[in-house]
C-alpha cells in the first residue's frame, strides 16, 4: 500500500503532472473551504454554490502553478530579501489578481453581468485584502523557506482552505460589505 502510495505522489508532484495536480487541488480545496463555511450557515448543502466554488478554483489552479513557477525563478534562494521580495510580490500583484478572479469569476458564474460583478468586488475588495495581509505573509513566508517547489501550490491550497472559509462568507453575505 505505501509504495503505491508514495509512486501516486510522485506521478501527481512531478514535472508531467504538476499542472494538473496544481489545478485539481486548487478546485477541490475552494469545495471544502465552501462547503465548511456552507454547513456553518446552517441548512443544507447548495451543490451548485459547490460547482460554481469548484470553477471559480480550477480557474485559479493554472495561474497559481505559474506564479510560483516564475518566482521561483526570477527570486531564487531563501535569503530573508528573496523571501521578502516574494512575500511584497505576492500580496502587491498576485493577491489583488486572485481576489478579483475570485469575486468577479464567481459572481459572473451566478448569472451576474460584469458590472454588477465589478460593483460586488469593488464593494468587498477592502475586507478582503486587509485580511490577506494578515494571513498571507506569514503563511507565504513559511511557504518560500521551507516548502519544496513542486509543493507550493499545494501548501497554499491548504491554507486556502481556511482562507476559503472566510472569501466564501464575504462572497456570499452580499449584506455583509455593501
Amino acid at each position: 500500500m505505501l509504495p503505491r502510495l508514495r509512486a501516486a505522489v510522485r506521478a501527481s508532484f512531478g514535472a508531467k503532472n504538476l499542472l494538473v495536480t496544481n489545478t485539481l487541488s486548487s478546485g477541490g480545496l475552494l469545495v471544502l473551504g465552501d462547503g465548511i463555511q456552507q454547513r456553518s450557515e446552517g441548512g443544507s448543502l447548495d451543490l451548485a454554490r459547490s460547482a460554481r466554488m469548484f470553477a471559480v478554483g480550477l480557474s485559479q489552479g493554472p495561474p497559481h502553478h505559474y506564479w510560483y513557477t516564475y518566482l521561483d525563478r526570477v527570486l531564487p534562494g531563501t535569503t530573508s530579501r528573496i523571501i521578502l521580495a516574494k512575500i511584497l510580490a505576492d500580496q502587491l500583484l498576485a493577491a489583488p489578481f486572485f481576489a478579483v478572479t475570485f469575486v468577479v469569476g464567481a459572481a459572473v458564474l451566478e448569472g451576474r453581468g460584469l458590472a454588477e460583478a465589478w460593483g460586488e468586488f469593488v464593494a468587498k475588495f477592502p475586507t478582503i485584502y486587509l485580511f490577506d495581509w494578515l494571513i498571507w505573509p506569514p503563511s507565504q513566508a513559511l511557504n518560500f523557506l521551507f516548502v519544496p517547489a513542486q509543493f507550493r501550490v499545494l501548501y497554499v491550497n491548504c491554507v486556502t482552505v481556511l482562507w476559503d472559509i472566510f472569501l466564501s462568507y464575504i462572497k456570499h453575505r452580499p449584506d455583509a460589505l455593501e
